[in-house]
């Protein structure tokens, strides 16, 4: 049993999704970002935080990496060029499409109110539509890694669902078909009835 620490309206929702297509029983703690139970787990405050084998791991990505790796589901075999491709689209989404919606949130609602620039979320649309085309060009087959579901669509989609809450465009007809093929997985189905 797995304890997973986090509000499923935040990257906890990544680790929940996981956890719900590998089939794992997990108990879920709803406490949000800084709250003193997640800071007692956590330094930085920031959730999710999952709980496993007695330790304690942080991180959304590396959680789900973890748990795709131990069950040998959701990834590539670690060691092949699938692999290697696969962390590749995943680097690229933490990179290119995360980062920037982070960023907007940093600046909407995050930062202390004198250190936001709200003009700056013009220029983060920009780029994430630009990035979000240049994702959808590589895709060829119904998942990000062709025929395989992979922890790499767990995160695209919950950004998909991040852009939509942000009123970030997500333009692309190939994007917004899988967006809802991702969103009509069983599994995501679970955890959206918890986010409610």
């Amino acid at each position: 049993m797995y304890t997973v620490t986090g509000i499923p309206l935040t990257r906890t929702f990544r680790v929940l999704w996981a956890l719900e297509e590998l089939g794992e029983p997990y108990e879920l703690h709803q406490h949000g970002p800084r709250s003193p139970e997640v800071q007692a787990l956590n330094v930085s405050g920031k959730v999710p935080v999952l709980q496993a084998e007695g330790e304690t791991i942080t991180d959304s990505t590396a959680i789900i990496t973890y748990l795709a790796d131990k069950h040998r589901a959701l990834t590539a075999p670690a060691g092949t060029i699938a692999r290697a491709k696969q962390d590749a689209i995943t680097h690229l989404l933490l990179d290119e499409i995360d980062a920037v919606l982070w960023a907007a949130a940093r600046h909407s609602f995050i930062l202390p109110e004198e250190q936001r620039v709200p003009e700056v979320k013009g220029s983060l649309k920009w780029e994430f539509g630009h990035n979000l085309a240049r994702l959808e060009s590589k895709m060829s087959g119904p998942f990000l890694m062709g025929e395989d579901f992979t922890i790499a669509d767990i995160i695209c989609t919950h950004c998909l669902n991040w852009a939509r809450s942000a009123k970030f465009p997500v333009e692309g007809e190939k994007m917004q078909d899988y967006g809802k093929r991702m969103r009509g997985r069983e599994a995501f189905q679970r955890v959206a009835e918890l986010a409610r």
